[in-house]
């Protein structure tokens, strides 16, 4: 299922115990801080132009959920988003990410891994994306999530030489310009 904007903070105790349970353990191993904070962004994000959500629900609850927004065309400094400019550059930034689908949270429960529900969930959030244009980043240390977007066809947009930091910036399999 996939829903629009403001409507995704109904589902925002279920969405925020999913994010707990997939991001506190390896490899990324986030503490009850960045937990909450994800919980505080959520109404703010859910405010971006383009904002949505698409997850997958069984019986009892949550399985998985992605986020995502069109990334604006000044493109913001916070977060991971330095890192990124300094691996790609202004012009690639400009040309691969600015006024594409941002995926910025893809989390699946432990339980609900290796049965499609991440590839199922990046499907359904990219089918809409502005000329088939969709990205996300990940970590480098994040060994078996970089060899999943892979397996599922995003392709690594290389750094520009010495520019390398420790996030991995894909293009959807559908992206034109990967």
């Amino acid at each position: 299922m996939i829903c629009y904007g403001q409507a995704v903070l109904d589902l925002a105790d279920e969405l925020v115990d999913t994010y707990a349970d997939v991001f506190s353990g390896p490899p990324w191993n986030e503490g009850e801080e960045t937990i909450r904070q994800f919980a505080a962004r959520l109404p703010a994000d859910a405010r971006r132009r383009g904002f949505r959500t698409a997850f997958a629900q069984c019986a009892t609850g949550i399985d998985g959920f992605a986020t995502g927004w069109i990334t604006p065309a000044t493109f913001p400094k916070d977060r991971a988003y330095a890192q990124v400019a300094a691996q790609l550059g202004p012009a690639r930034v400009r040309k691969l990410l600015t006024g594409a689908l941002e995926i910025d949270e893809l989390a699946v429960r432990p339980h609900a891994r290796g049965r499609g529900t991440g590839r199922a969930l990046l499907t359904e959030i990219t089918a809409d994306a502005p000329d088939r244009r969709a990205w996300l980043l990940t970590s480098r240390l994040a060994a078996d999530t970089v060899a999943t977007y892979r397996r599922l066809g995003w392709h690594e947009v290389s750094a520009r030489p010495g520019t390398e930091t420790g996030v991995i910036v894909f293009l959807s399999p559908e992206h034109p310009d990967h």
